[in-house]
């Protein structure tokens, strides 16, 4: 389709805009289509799906404030509108403004109440603003979409965790029977930790070890390894695993000072142990 400025200079109706702009919304002219779009969403017959449009390029373009307000705009003339409502949600979760995200998913799960996606997704914010209770029946009552979107099962998991409920622990492990990554696997050790299953929490922290080939974010490979070596102490302080396990971390670059003499004082390591760790802590103190 040729373009050109005097051929869009002709069109006479808002028909004809919407066409235009859309044309240079395909093409990628950003500017062009907001252009003939903005025209368009001052008639009646076109303004809705000009509005709409008018809010995907302000997206686009990282514009999520414009976007927002377009967005909204369309949900006010056009209230059961699906498209627009997932839209300014979306764009509202990029602004960080939850609470109102929230709000537009309340709005989406009225007009699709069995929509799973929806539920997680409103469940997912819901989990950001702390609201664990309501996170938690909302997966519950979209529970048999599980099986096919695993992030419903991990969220669950999450949510159960924030709550402190010791099925948090089942449903990671049910995750982690599927599913294979060191973030999560470290959140279930430390969970174990939490509860006191120190022989299943060593298990899982080797597992986290053995997954982690190289540091992931904040997930430091030689502090995997300092956690390791602490349970191992704790669970087991007659076994020189621990020991080694604590050297190696070292020697890979564990320098937390703080939680090296935390673990001295712990009273359920032994002597032997202890003193080997004080002497660590000094080295410490002679690197600063």
């Amino acid at each position: 389709m040729l373009i050109c400025a005097g051929c869009a200079s002709q069109a006479a109706s808002a028909e004809e805009y919407y066409t235009l702009g859309m044309a240079y919304y395909e093409l990628g002219k950003f500017d062009d289509a907001e252009r003939w779009l903005s025209k368009a969403s001052t008639v009646k017959k076109t303004m809705n799906a000009s509005t709409y449009n008018l809010g995907r390029i302000a997206y686009e373009t990282g514009r999520y404030s414009e976007a927002a307000k377009q967005f909204e705009r369309l949900v006010k003339a056009d209230p059961e509108n699906i498209m627009a409502i997932k839209s300014a949600a979306y764009t509202e979760i990029m602004l960080g403004n939850f609470e109102k995200a929230e709000s537009y998913y309340f709005k989406l799960l009225q007009l699709e109440p069995e929509s799973a996606s929806d539920g997680y997704n409103h469940a997912l914010i819901l989990y950001a603003l702390n609201k664990y209770n309501e996170a938690e029946a909302m997966l519950r009552k979209f529970s048999y979409a599980m099986p096919e979107n695993k992030n419903t099962l991990l969220l669950l998991a999450r949510t159960q965790r924030a709550l402190n409920k010791i099925e948090a622990l089942d449903t990671y492990a049910l995750w982690l029977a599927n599913n294979s990554d060191a973030l999560v696997r470290h959140e279930y050790a430390l969970l174990l930790v939490e509860h006191d299953y120190l022989a299943r929490a060593i298990e899982a922290m080797r597992k986290v070890q053995s997954e982690l080939t190289s540091d992931l974010g904040t997930l430091k490979r030689n502090a995997v390894q300092f956690e390791l070596a602490r349970l191992l102490l704790i669970a087991d302080p007659e076994n020189p695993d621990g020991l080694q396990t604590m050297r190696n971390a070292i020697n890979s670059g564990f320098n937390d000072v703080k939680a090296l003499n935390e673990l001295i004082n712990d009273p359920r390591i032994s002597k032997t142990s202890k003193t080997e760790l004080l002497v660590l802590s000094a080295s410490f103190d002679k690197q600063s």
